[in-house]
């Protein structure tokens, strides 16, 4: 982040984007689209993420040019963060662990999100798996879809779902002697407004990174993101995605629209 700036930004070549580059919606444009993004950004952003639904609504063709993606952003240098949502139990999750974070897999990132609602403990293999080899996981703590109140605000006798999930980063992160930021970060939209101050959640003692969507063009500025994050805002890395992409698909002009979210994401992020 401090060399390239504290975005993110996100591969998602839905239906509309890719007409809009003059792509067809089959796996050719897939393909077009998805590496063309690395090849414009690849070594000058902080990190890619790929939304794997995206790719798997080609099957296993569209599955085949997601590893593609993710080995193109590892030959450019750049971190990739796939964003796959995933969560179970036990081998299930041992399974998921192993297909994203284990060295070799052909679907192997730097880092991916992750869903705790069977329980932030569930997650075991993936945290075992990201602080062994080095990766990450972005755990969903609280996203900006209104639905998502529903569960994360509400409250049980530890305290709300949210903060469970804040402090089980924390406990993880703690484990991490030395390291500038820990392996489990979390995902917390920028538009959730005075939700983290309702809830008591002390972001800043995550020691982890923190993806945000809806950083700069999406709607929030440097007031939202003082509300939101307070003082962890140096952990905030800025998740974006139409915004760049549809500066497509000319390389310079995406090259430019990264630039200014960069600029808005630093500006808003200074305080």
């Amino acid at each position: 982040m401090t060399q390239h700036g504290p975005v993110c930004v996100g591969i998602d070549p839905h239906p509309a984007l890719l007409a809009q580059w003059g792509l067809a919606d089959d796996v050719d444009g897939l393909r077009r689209f998805s590496l063309g993004v690395v090849e414009a950004l690849g070594g000058r952003v902080a990190a890619l993420k790929p939304q794997s639904a995206f790719f798997e609504r080609h099957g296993s063709r569209g599955i085949a040019v997601l590893e593609e993606v993710l080995a193109a952003a590892r030959d450019a240098g750049t971190l990739s963060v796939l964003d796959v949502k995933r969560g179970d139990i036990g081998s299930t999750m041992a399974g998921y662990a192993d297909a994203y974070l284990r060295d070799g897999a052909p679907l192997a990132a730097d880092a991916v999100t992750l869903s705790p609602y069977l329980g932030f403990e569930s997650l075991r293999p993936a945290l075992d798996a990201a602080g062994a080899g080095g990766r990450g996981v972005f755990v969903l703590a609280l996203t900006s879809n209104p639905e998502g109140a529903q569960v994360q605000h509400a409250f049980g006798v530890e305290g709300s779902v949210a903060g469970q999930m804040v402090a089980g980063a924390r406990a993880e992160n703690a484990a991490d002697d030395g390291a500038p930021l820990g392996s489990v970060g979390l995902v917390v939209g920028a538009t959730v407004g005075a939700a983290v101050r309702d809830l008591n959640l002390d972001l800043a003692a995550v020691h982890g990174p923190l993806l945000a969507p809806g950083v700069g063009a999406q709607g929030a500025g440097a007031a939202e993101l003082a509300e939101v994050f307070g003082e962890a805002r140096s952990q905030v890395l800025a998740s974006t995605s139409r915004g760049v992409l549809r500066g497509g698909p000319d390389a310079a002009a995406l090259r430019g629209a990264l630039a200014q979210a960069v600029d808005q994401a630093r500006a808003a992020l200074a305080g």
